[in-house]
């Protein structure tokens, strides 16, 4: 299911850090996918919850006409993305424009990632609307954030996106739509935006369904299978995640996911962006294994004698470089998915 063009990159457990008033082990790491909140989110586009066309910092600056969304994980929240957002900003000011997405939190992350990935959608088709000056998108997803944001995209693609005038924004700013039909303004765009980068960190792209993509589960298949049978207790995002919807005998989520199904372009709308890279914990990460979240088979995984330090990103251990291929769209049956015998028929059809 790998899309046009990707770079998977192994990231290798960092320090562990101390917040006042509370103490982890440095031997049982907290789960990199699980961002616990219990209340709604407190930031709003980013960082403070100001629409600040400037970005950070005082004083006149070019007004940024890239838009960033970030998308959290399981029981997380916008705030898990506040330091990241700031960091966006106070580096690149004048060039992007960081919205930390605010529409799944909490137990809200349990609705499905169809549902979440439609609440995403209207929220980035709200942005939009009140911001006439943007003209690129990205996407980072973290964990299950990466499968919201690879839904929301297919119905964003090549979407009509009514977009106020600058002077409703209080922009003086002229801003030209230009003569082209809508339908050529609008090919391979997101959002009515041309599409730059889709990021993701620690997304279980195949699911967690047997065959070791669960790492704390340490390969035992009772253990696989108890996960399976009690994975309702997160909801419907569970039976997604484990492949166990076939809502109107429909082949599960993610795998329809990896075509286009219908009116949603879910693999147009990924090729469509310039850059792909998925990120994956090559240790230290219990809940969301190596193989998922790379989008690899077993034997395609790097030995780690073939780790290598990145220089600039210590943390950074082995990188993949870019690699074109050519997506079969195929029609997947619900009969292919129900009891995969094998690791390798398993991460076939994912």
């Amino acid at each position: 299911m790998a899309p046009a063009a990707k770079a998977g990159e192994a990231v290798e457990g960092g320090k562990l850090r101390r917040k006042k008033g509370r103490r982890y082990s440095a031997y049982l790491r907290r789960p990199s996918c699980f961002k616990p909140a219990g209340e709604p989110p407190a930031v709003v586009d980013g960082v403070d919850g100001k629409a600040d066309k400037g970005g950070c910092g005082e004083g006149e600056r070019r007004i940024p006409t890239h838009l960033v969304v970030t998308v959290n994980g399981i029981i997380g929240s916008a705030a898990n993305w506040r330091f990241a957002a700031k960091q966006f900003m106070k580096k690149y000011p004048e060039d992007v424009f960081v919205h930390c997405s605010q529409c799944n939190y909490a137990t809200l992350t349990f609705d499905g990632v169809d549902v979440m990935g439609e609440r995403l959608a209207e929220e980035v088709i709200s942005v939009v609307a009140h911001r006439a000056e943007l003209e690129k998108i990205s996407f980072v997803g973290h964990s299950l954030g990466g499968l919201i944001a690879r839904y929301a995209i297919g119905i964003l693609y090549e979407k009509d996106m009514p977009r106020k005038p600058p002077e409703e924004n209080g922009d003086s700013k002229t801003y030209t739509s230009g003569t082209q039909p809508v339908e050529e303004k609008l090919k391979g765009k997101i959002a009515g935006l041309e599409p730059m980068n889709f990021i993701t960190f620690a997304t279980p792209h195949l699911g967690s369904s047997f065959h070791k993509q669960i790492p704390i589960l340490r390969g035992s298949y009772a253990l696989e299978k108890m996960a399976y049978r009690i994975s309702r207790i997160i909801g419907r995002t569970g039976k997604h995640l484990f492949l166990k919807d076939k809502d109107e005998g429909k082949p599960p989520l993610l795998l329809q996911m990896v075509n286009d199904c219908g009116d949603l372009k879910f693999m147009s709308a990924l090729q469509s962006f310039k850059r792909h890279v998925a990120y994956s914990n090559a240790c230290y990460d219990f809940i969301v294994g190596w193989k998922t979240s790379s989008i690899r088979r077993q034997d395609e995984l790097p030995k780690r004698e073939s780790f290598t330090k990145n220089g600039k990103y210590s943390h950074v251990v082995y990188v993949e470089k870019p690699k074109t291929t050519i997506v079969q769209q195929e029609d997947f049956s619900g009969t292919m998915v129900s009891q995969p015998k094998t690791a390798s028929e398993m991460e076939g059809l994912s």
